[in-house]
């Protein structure tokens, strides 16, 4: 049996986080398929979480029209993350003119920068891992607040 583009489909998707030593870090992903390699990069003020830039990259795409997108990235700049970021995404990115991989990427990329504010100026991974879970205790299923524990 033959099967086609999409019944046959990978793509893989990675991250990366990499403090820079003016105080920012740089926040990457990628995207790639076989209709996409797409870099995505954002820089982050460490001590805000306020982003100072977010641009989209986009060197292979299904159409040209997807690389419209990446003039919608500027409306990231200045946000802080945190509350209401995917709401924020959403906007930036949403609707006819946005890019549901690109807010995926977001959302999965973005939420990374709190881990490294977490965990700022720690070297020893248990004592990291206890500071990112007491500082995003109750974001999801894996930072479970501990009754009768702050």
């Amino acid at each position: 049996m033959q099967l086609n583009s999409m019944e046959d489909f990978q793509r893989d998707i990675s991250y990366r986080v990499l403090k820079q030593a003016d105080g920012t870090a740089l926040l990457t992903a990628t995207m790639k398929d076989r209709f996409h390699d797409v870099l995505l990069e954002v820089r982050v003020e460490v001590a805000t979480m306020k982003i100072i830039s977010a641009e989209a990259d986009f060197r292979k795409s299904p159409t040209p029209d997807c690389r419209n997108v990446s003039a919608r990235m500027a409306a990231l700049n200045g946000f802080v993350i945190g509350r209401g970021l995917q709401r924020k995404v959403s906007e930036a990115l949403g609707g006819a003119t946005g890019c549901g991989n690109m807010r995926n990427l977001l959302m999965g990329l973005l939420p990374l920068a709190l881990n490294l504010g977490a965990a700022a100026g720690i070297t020893d991974e248990a004592q990291m891992l206890d500071a990112i879970n007491e500082k995003l205790v109750g974001t999801c299923a894996g930072y479970v607040a501990t009754p009768g524990k702050k």
